[in-house]
């Protein structure tokens, strides 16, 4: 079997490369544009950790891993037309897409050619080449406000154009599904984290800013979020994408617990032995958000999430108090 993985050196992208390789022998293609996300974060910062997640991929098997396609654009038909053509994958596994709200909400209209235009490139070329699956890598934000215990069934009402666009995609890749056949599976993770994310996002601000003895800002006492462990999210992906039970069926993968943001950030404070915690009211452009069930994706193929919020944070604390790119003048400048 061969897969391609679009986005494939973003933070989730890389794992599931990783995973296909040495836990399931699959061959894989890498398209990956290099963003920066619109500027929500240095070229500096990016470049360092575009490198970094480069290292494990370039150390596995070279008969097993093609990375001819980077600085390459999912909007680009005819690129994706001539390099599908060659490549011939079975399955597709598509991240490639802006992270959050905030990176869309900076530029919607560029933005939705990557997550509408790009998707409807690849879904026409995944039919025009006989890809098996298409593996689509949705959001919670499609449900909008929710609290604990949202099945996959729940009605969807997202809020802001990340989350409105996510859902279109999913309604784009089961009408290809209608009208060609095309197997698909529909992932909706939430709140992913770990070593080797951008600073521009939520548990990354709180501990890079605790370690620079900053104000850490929370926007609402009692909102939550399902915080999940990078490794558990590309696990859960790979596992529906490679199951036969999962064949066109939309999966919570998360780690199915809510935490209030003051508890996370007091637990960033807690982890690095300084900073402060200031409540502030909610965020209004975002949904309140609780926990996903994941009771399918367990019974349908096994999906079992490790690692929890203390562990998770400490290990990404870890690897932050050793990179190379976050040192300390780096961090002081991050959390004034």
């Amino acid at each position: 079997m061969k897969a391609l993985v679009t986005g494939g050196l973003g933070l989730i992208g890389h794992h599931v490369v990783q995973k296909l390789v040495n836990d399931h022998k699959i061959a894989v293609s890498i398209y990956d544009n290099l963003t920066n996300y619109n500027g929500a974060v240095s070229m500096k910062e990016v470049g360092y950790l575009l490198g970094e997640r480069m290292k494990p991929i370039l150390a596995l098997p070279p008969n097993m891993i093609s990375t001819n396609y980077l600085h390459k654009d999912i909007n680009d038909k005819k690129f994706i037309d001539s390099s599908m053509a060659f490549t011939r994958p079975d399955i597709v596994f598509h991240l490639a897409s802006p992270p959050r709200q905030k990176v869309v909400g900076l530029d919607p209209g560029g933005n939705s050619n990557t997550m509408i235009g790009g998707l409807l490139n690849m879904l026409e070329m995944s039919v025009k080449y006989g890809v098996k699956r298409f593996v689509y890598i949705s959001s919670s934000m499609v449900y909008g406000d929710f609290e604990d215990n949202v099945t996959e069934d729940a009605v969807c009402n997202p809020q802001g154009e990340y989350g409105i666009m996510k859902l279109a995609g999913e309604w784009l890749v089961k009408d290809y599904c209608r009208k060609y056949g095309l197997e698909y599976t529909i992932i909706r993770p939430s709140a992913v984290y770990g070593p080797l994310d951008v600073s521009d996002r939520v548990i990354s601000k709180f501990l890079l800013t605790a370690m620079g003895n900053g104000v850490l800002h929370v926007n609402g006492e009692n909102e939550t979020l399902d915080f999940t462990y990078v490794e558990d999210a590309a696990e859960g992906m790979v596992l529906a994408g490679l199951s036969p039970n999962a064949v066109n069926k939309t999966y919570n993968i998360t780690k199915s617990h809510s935490k209030t943001l003051l508890a996370a950030a007091n637990l960033a404070v807690e982890l690095a032995g300084k900073g402060s915690v200031e409540v502030r009211e909610k965020d209004a452009d975002f949904p309140s958000r609780g926990a996903l069930d994941i009771t399918a994706a367990r019974k349908d193929f096994g999906f079992d999430p490790k690692i929890d919020i203390e562990e998770g944070f400490a290990k990404y604390y870890e690897w932050l108090k050793n990179s190379v790119y976050w040192d300390s003048k780096a961090i002081q400048k991050f959390a004034k």
